[in-house]
């Protein structure tokens, strides 16, 4: 799974990167610490509509937009959006078909740049340092190797809170997931789930709305972890209360074995859909 990441590009960076033409307000500060439910700058493209409210796709009119979204996805039939906080990824092997994503997957997809993401480690034969007996976990950063972004695919979805008037903007909420792949490698040896990665020559297909090909939309994403370094980090990065770039300061530690841990979930995190 990916449960907590970094991001601390400048939007002009993101928007000078991804060829963006509308950047939003309410783009978060960097976060070195992002943890589900909080703000994350997204790169998507939207058909813009005309004053009669149908559709201009035909035009070509589709802007490509920097927008803050909300990690954990709410589906537009939710009831409410307390489910948010169980979607924040989605396994590429069932994307497609879960009734959650399937329409996302169709036509909401986007980017979620980060500086790179965390995962907690177990090793072999840990030993309990806690009153309760819990077992020690170190957690690792994982980035690229080459210091560029990790431009991770996600989808995005639009909810309307029932409650409250639609023409009120505060009645519309939007959201996104991060979708996962089986790891391997440097990222195999540290956790089993790692995100998918969108590559530069296929950002205009994955982010355009109307591709709605399953296949072919499957056929774009990227699982290359070779490209991925993973170092140990500070506890620090456990609690959410503590955010800055010494989070990401490696420490003088040796990776996890090539024989990999066990399956482990960050603190005060479950294994999502």
């Amino acid at each position: 799974m990916c449960g907590r990441y970094a991001v601390s590009a400048r939007p002009e960076r993101l928007a000078d990167q991804f060829d963006v033409l509308d950047i939003f307000d309410g783009l978060p500060e960097p976060d070195y610490n992002v943890a589900p439910t909080v703000s994350v700058p997204a790169i998507l493209e939207r058909t813009v509509k005309a004053a009669d409210g149908k559709d201009t796709a035909t035009s070509g009119d589709v802007r490509r937009r920097l927008a803050p979204l909300t990690w954990g996805l709410v589906p537009s039939w939710a009831k409410d959006r307390s489910i948010g906080s169980r979607l924040i990824n989605a396994r590429v092997e069932s994307v497609a078909e879960k009734p959650a994503f399937r329409k996302a997957f169709a036509a909401r997809r986007c980017l979620l740049p980060a500086d790179g993401y965390y995962e907690w480690y177990t090793p072999d034969g840990g030993e309990s340092d806690t009153p309760r007996g819990k077992v020690k976990k170190q957690p690792f950063f994982l980035h690229r190797r080459d210091g560029g972004l990790l431009v991770m695919a996600g989808l995005y979805e639009i909810w309307r809170d029932p409650a409250l008037d639609r023409e009120d903007d505060a009645a519309w909420l939007r959201t996104c997931t991060v979708i996962t792949t089986e790891a391997t490698d440097a990222a195999g040896h540290i956790h089993d789930r790692m995100p998918m990665v969108v590559r530069p020559e296929v950002v205009d297909a994955w982010l355009d709305p109307t591709l709605t090909d399953p296949a072919r939309v499957l056929a774009l994403l990227d699982t290359d972890a070779s490209e991925l370094e993973a170092y140990a980090v500070s506890t620090e990065v456990n609690s959410v209360k503590n955010n800055g770039p010494e989070l990401l300061r490696p420490l003088p530690e040796s990776p996890p074995s090539s024989s990999g841990p066990e399956p482990t979930a960050p603190p005060e995190q479950e294994p999502l859909v």
